[in-house]
Parts: structure tokens; sequence; C-alpha cells
């Protein structure tokens, strides 16, 4: 599994998902309206839109704050997101790539500057890193879908490109063209995602053990804290032992 879900797992272990609760609903609201901004405000007619409100579901957002955050883009309110990309290095030579809607571009690069400083990385320039990524399209699903060999078959039987799975779940991944429609797919067969998004795929992984998986972990987790943060994606892999360690 990609890193980030790793992480991700390790940090619902720990428990913090429950305390970061409200600034989750916060950033999925931020998304929903840019999405909504962008493109029609019918999710079945905005692709993006769509995905974000099946993050939302996936999050169980109540659904009258989901209608909300698609209301306030008509409103045309004074708030205007700004789509912003970040490229850095973490602890152990680890490749960041840290995405963004900001409503103060200068607020959101210096706390992304900090979070990097004090936790053993260094920002890096736009395209430092991004060229061992490829741009594709997510689809994920937790354990319960199926076990690998089912989601491996459906997968391919929707038209995906790669899957990978653990016993937390699957990550299915698309090319960004087929996205929405390799999705629609698996959930014929396979129930409604937990999420659909586009994401960044490293080419290869660096294995990172030790105090820099602890601050490696450290550096993720100060900038998944920031309102301004949606996604952040790495090419690290931290084993399962040090993961246990850090918990």
């Amino acid at each position: 599994m990609a890193g980030h879900s790793k992480f991700k797992n390790i940090m619902h272990r720990k428990g913090a998902q429950d305390k970061k609760r409200s600034a989750m609903f916060s950033k999925l609201s931020r998304e929903i309206t840019v999405a909504a901004k962008m493109g029609l405000p019918d999710p079945d007619m905005n692709p993006r839109l769509r995905a974000a409100v099946l993050a939302a579901k996936a999050q169980s957002m109540p659904k009258d704050n989901i209608q909300r955050s698609i209301d306030k883009a008509s409103k045309g309110d004074d708030e205007n997101y700004e789509e912003i990309r970040y490229e850095g290095f973490g602890p152990g030579g680890v490749a960041i790539i840290v995405e963004a809607l900001s409503d103060n571009r200068n607020r959101t690069a210096t706390n992304v500057r900090t979070a990097f400083s004090k936790n053993g990385g260094n920002l890096g320039a736009s395209g430092s890193v991004s060229h061992g990524f490829e741009r594709m399209g997510l689809i994920e699903y937790g354990a319960s879908a199926g076990d690998a060999d089912k989601v491996l078959e459906a997968a391919i039987e929707a038209g995906a490109e790669d899957v990978q799975s653990d016993e937390e779940g699957h990550e299915i991944w698309t090319s960004v063209d087929t996205l929405h429609e390799v999705a629609k797919a698996l959930e014929a067969s396979l129930g409604e995602a937990d999420s659909v998004k586009l994401g960044w795929k490293p080419g290869t992984e660096v294995e990172v053990r030790g105090d820099d998986a602890g601050s490696l972990m450290k550096l993720i987790d100060a900038l998944e804290e920031d309102d301004d943060v949606q996604n952040v994606w790495g090419n690290y892999d931290v084993p399962d032992e040090e993961l246990e360690k850090l918990a």
C-alpha cells in the first residue's frame, strides 16, 4: 500500500481520527465548494464534485453539511480558494507532495515550510519531486469489500491499471481519464468506495526505519493538521514493525 494509506491506518489505530473529525469536515467542505464552483453544482454532472461528495459520505459527513457546502458555491461568497502544490523532501530522503486549497498563499507557504524544517525535511522547488510520481486516479476500499482476489478480478473487469491490497484494504489505481468510469463499474460489483480522487503514485518507494520513521510521521502529521492542506503524498514505505513501535 502507498505510504499515505499506511500512515492513515496507523493514525486511525492511535485514535487520532476522532480528534481530527471537525478539521476533516472543514477540509471536505472546502473541496466540495471549490469543486461545485469549478463546474455544475450537480454531482452527477461534475466528476470532481461527485468524488468530493463520496469522500465526505465515506467520513459520515451529514447530508445537510454536504448540501450547504454545494450551495455556498452558488452564493458567490468572498472566499476564493487557490489550488497550490508544494514539493519537498522528508527524513530518509523521502519525496513528499502536499496539495493545498488556500485563501492566503503566504500563510500556507509559511506553515508548510515550517512543518518541513521543524521535522527534518526541506521544502523544494516546484517539480523537484513530482517527476518521480505519476498523476493517476485512486479508488480506495476497506477490507470489508472482499479479499484481494475478488477485488483484483473486479478491478481488471472495470479497466483499472493497478491494485494494491493488504489487511487494511485495497487501493485501485486508474488513468486520470478513466477514474470515474472505473469507479462507477466498481460500485456495481463492490459497492460504494471509501474514496475516489486524483492521486500521486510513486514510481519507486523508499524504506524508512528508526528515528527517520518517527520524524517522518511527525512531519506528515504536522502537514495534515494544517487547515489548508488537503492531501499529503509520499514515496515512503514504513515497515509494519516500525509503525507498531510508533503506535
